[in-house]
């Protein structure tokens, strides 16, 4: 019979994945219901409009609106897909806490979609975002410190998931 010891790691990754799961789907969502507002936050962040226009920078930036567009409807589609798979995983852990799962299921699934936010936010928002397109240098489109929290939060999430578990089916 598991003890309360060997429950902890299932309920935290559980609630954990299922808070980010929740976040990300209304992320989502409200970039479906609401496209135009951050349909500008990335047709500025490609343009670099509002950055210090510095001539060996400028050469990046996109301007064509349908390259943007392109852009920011994959950028829902990933969110979308990654707040899906970390719904399944959600459902997945709590299986184990019911003990119809298996840990390593669980733990594939969520690990799955924190890695895709963790590419998304890190790589994407922060990396290419912030860096190639000097998001930083913008008083008004600046996603780096809303980037930053996710990748925060979902690290530490991916970091839970992983921790070895005491549980008998581990190893499932």
């Amino acid at each position: 019979m598991p003890t309360p010891k060997d429950r902890a790691l299932p309920v935290a990754a559980t609630v954990l994945t299922g808070t980010v799961a929740l976040y990300i789907a209304l992320v989502a969502f409200g970039n479906i219901t609401d496209f135009g507002t951050n349909q500008q936050f990335v047709r500025h962040v490609l343009a670099m409009d509002t950055t210090f226009k510095d001539d060996d920078l400028m050469w990046r930036a996109i301007d064509s609106t349908a390259v943007q567009d392109a852009a920011y409807v994959a950028i829902i589609v990933w969110e979308t897909v990654a707040a899906l798979i970390l719904v399944a995983a959600t459902v997945l852990w709590a299986g184990v806490l019911r003990g119809r799962r298996p840990v390593r299921t669980a733990r594939l699934a969520g690990t799955a979609g924190l890695l895709m936010l963790l590419f998304l936010f890190g790589a994407g928002f922060i990396g290419v975002g912030g860096e190639w397109f000097a998001m930083w240098q913008s008083k008004n489109w600046n996603g780096l410190d809303a980037a930053t929290r996710v990748v925060t939060l979902t690290g530490v999430v991916l970091l839970v998931t992983l921790l070895p578990s005491t549980d008998a089916d581990s190893a499932s």
